[in-house]
């Protein structure tokens, strides 16, 4: 066992030990080896189940890590470029005057379409044939490209529909054959899960929350139009036997292990597997756009399809840093400089990144 690994397993021992986590998986890669592979706490607390390192968890918005996967690997095979116009592939979208949206204006969130409708409920958002004729029917809320919004739900259904059109499968089965089939996780990355495979899923649970954080936002922010608060990420949503079953992009459930394999094949090669070219890597991974979020308001940068920089370090201090964090504070994130991956997956909702910034300093600090 490496020092690394004791330290690691140490830290969050004393995390589940002190309860500011419930239960935990943390796996690193260096130059396509898994050099950490600990857990700890429990999946389930009501029947005292036990994290194991193949214990699936439900992340919000680290599955977009994988979606972007997914997109860049049929880029690489000539399915369509990131200047195709998304209506040459789904003529449909046109409407509403959206004909100029891009691949490349949806993989960095500049497709001026960030919004859900209002009224639109948890079993809304498993409907996959209603959320495209949404999209079809979206207004514009900027000039494509001109703004950085986040599409914290539309980016997986965006990127989804433009697969399934590229392909004529679900963005789930591509996932698994052309991304995590190939890198033997094929039973650890998902979109949609099968139901006769919930039962290894981490049960999540909410962390106390500080609802005067609210109170400060201004009531004109764009995000309260984004979306209702019914949609917002908590527990209860997340362990919904539909939404875990549903293909929804935004999200995906997976284990640390399983993440962190994917982002290690597309930094080099896992057991002979690459995802993609090096000439494509740099092109992804390098900053896009950057600056304000015109619909959360907070700074960020992002790459195509995924978040460059750490969350609570940004993207001017780790700018070789790319991946996604996730509402809860998971977090799975690769440097191209060093080529090392770190992923956590934890399944107590917290309001911060404080678990994964740990982790990534015990990696980054250890000199190994």
């Amino acid at each position: 066992m490496s020092d690394l690994q004791k330290r690691v397993q140490a830290t969050i021992d004393q995390l589940v030990e002190s309860g500011a986590e419930h239960g935990v998986q943390v796996a690193v890669y260096r130059d396509g080896e898994q050099v950490v592979d600990a857990v700890a706490g429990l999946a389930d607390p009501a029947t005292g189940r036990e994290v194991t390192s193949g214990t699936p968890f439900y992340n919000f918005s680290i599955g977009k890590g994988a979606t972007a996967t997914v997109a860049h690997v049929l880029a690489e095979r000539g399915l369509f470029g990131y200047d195709t116009p998304v209506a040459e592939l789904w003529p449909e979208f046109a409407r509403n005057g959206k004909q100029g949206v891009t691949v490349r204006h949806v993989l960095t969130h500049t497709a001026g379409v960030p919004g859900v409708p209002l009224d639109s409920t948890p079993e809304d958002m498993c409907d996959w044939d209603k959320q495209v004729a949404n999209l079809e029917d979206a207004e514009l809320w900027w000039e494509p490209g001109t703004q950085m919004g986040y599409h914290a739900y539309t980016f997986g259904y965006l990127v989804g529909e433009i697969v399934r059109r590229a392909t004529g499968k679900p963005i789930s089965q591509v996932l698994l054959e052309d991304v995590a089939g190939p890198l033997g996780v094929g039973d650890e990355l998902y979109f949609g899960m099968p139901e006769s495979e919930h039962h290894r899923l981490a049960v999540l649970e909410d962390a106390p929350m500080d609802m005067s954080a609210f109170g400060e936002m201004p009531d004109d922010l764009p995000m309260f139009k984004a979306g209702p608060m019914t949609l917002f990420p908590t527990a209860a949503l997340g362990n919904r036997p539909d939404y875990l079953s549903a293909d929804i992009p935004a999200g995906g459930k997976t284990t640390a292990r399983a993440i962190a394999r994917m982002y290690a094949a597309l930094l080099g090669e896992v057991d002979g597997v690459r995802l993609i070219t090096p000439e494509r890597l740099r092109e992804a991974t390098a900053i896009a756009v950057s600056g304000p979020d015109a619909v959360f308001g907070y700074p960020s940068a992002w790459g195509l399809g995924y978040g460059v920089g750490l969350p609570n370090a940004g993207y001017e201090a780790t700018p070789t840093w790319f991946g996604m964090g996730g509402a809860g504070g998971s977090g799975a994130f690769a440097d191209t400089a060093t080529g090392t991956v770190v992923a956590v997956t934890k399944n107590l909702l917290t309001q911060d990144f404080a678990t994964f910034a740990t982790i990534v300093d015990l990696v980054t600090g250890s000199g190994e």
